[in-house]
């Protein structure tokens, strides 16, 4: 039997494992196939051969190691783009020991190159007053001013990813009997969202306005008929925010994002007293640690929380004892059962 080449190997990996084996999105190739661009072309300077002479004994941990510090120090990448390599060529490393036992060895080796501490990304939301602010300033006359404000509220409403929203159509709406939407997310998964009255109205609008009357018609379309990529909702979310100001704690102003309006939701949902697991859900987190983090980034959280821990004499501090402790009639309904 003959050992796979380089190149059936790569293809198998993009084309089996991660389209359909893992159901990546076209965003998700794209950024593996990054990573592995880089690598060979890094392999092949080193190496001083052409890139079609590569082959699979020239991927070895100690090259991956090489190529990391390449990426730092030549490229100046951050940190969070440096792991974010490893992390897919420790991807395609499993992948290869699977296929070729024999390089088992430098797949475990390449696992355990450590990923790098950093800090977690800051995570921006908008306010309510914030987001009542946005939808004020809309403008209520144009071809385009009914898409704009219903892509608006159908991500606030939602929380979906912007490649949910461009992937949007018109087979995934529902408005009878009760209006929601199926969103396609990563991995391949599907989820169900309930859409608020409000949103319903303007999308049905949307659709007879647009005359989308064909299942796999877009839902968001740019004035050509053509489907509203990513980057074209990016230009609208930022084009109808560019009045709100928020800033890092490093003082630099941010540009508001369609994430931006995604961390909104997650985060009015946390304060509307949702559950996390829901929250989760409606989202499309994967883990639950995801969604941990939101009720991290809000002090009105904390404050509610601390509020809920005010000792009766005023201290500024939790009490040592629960304070239901004093309630006597709570005490004796205890001892009674």
């Amino acid at each position: 039997m003959t050992t796979p080449t380089l190149g059936s190997i790569l293809y198998a990996f993009f084309e089996d494992y991660l389209k359909l084996q893992k159901g990546l999105r076209p965003h998700s190739l794209s950024s593996y196939r990054d990573a592995i661009r880089l690598f060979l072309q890094f392999l092949s300077v080193e190496l001083e051969c052409k890139i079609t002479r590569l082959s699979l004994d020239d991927f070895t941990a100690d090259r991956v190691c090489q190529f990391l510090n390449s990426l730092e120090k030549v490229r100046r990448n951050g940190v969070r783009s440096r792991n974010h390599r490893l992390a897919t060529l420790r991807t395609f490393f499993e992948y290869l020991g699977r296929r070729l036992p024999e390089r088992l060895v430098q797949a475990q080796r390449v696992m355990a190159i450590p990923i790098k501490r950093v800090p977690p990304p800051e995570t921006f939301f908008l306010e309510r007053d914030e987001i009542e602010s946005v939808f004020a300033t809309l403008p209520s006359k144009g071809c385009l001013s009914l898409r704009d404000r219903t892509l608006l509220l159908f991500l606030y409403n939602t929380g979906a990813r912007v490649q949910e929203v461009a992937d949007l159509r018109v087979a995934n709406i529902e408005f009878d009997p009760c209006p929601r939407v199926r969103l396609h997310g990563k991995g391949n998964k599907w989820r169900i969202c309930p859409l608020w009255s409000e949103t319903a109205s303007l999308l049905k609008h949307l659709l007879e306005e647009t005359d989308a009357c064909a299942p796999d018609r877009p839902v968001f379309s740019c004035r050509h008929g053509r489907t509203l990529t990513r980057f074209g909702i990016y230009k609208i979310v930022r084009r109808h925010t560019q009045h709100v100001i928020k800033n890092g704690s490093d003082g630099r102003p941010r540009s508001v994002s369609p994430h931006t309006w995604r961390h909104s939701t997650a985060v009015h949902l946390l304060e509307a007293g949702v559950d996390l697991n829901v929250i989760g859900g409606w989202l499309g987190h994967v883990s639950l640690q995801t969604t941990n983090r939101y009720a991290e980034i809000t002090i009105r959280m904390k404050e509610a929380a601390l509020r809920q821990c005010d000792p009766p004499t005023g201290s500024a501090r939790i009490p040592r004892q629960p304070i239901w402790r004093d309630d006597a009639a709570l005490l004796k309904w205890l001892q009674s059962l």
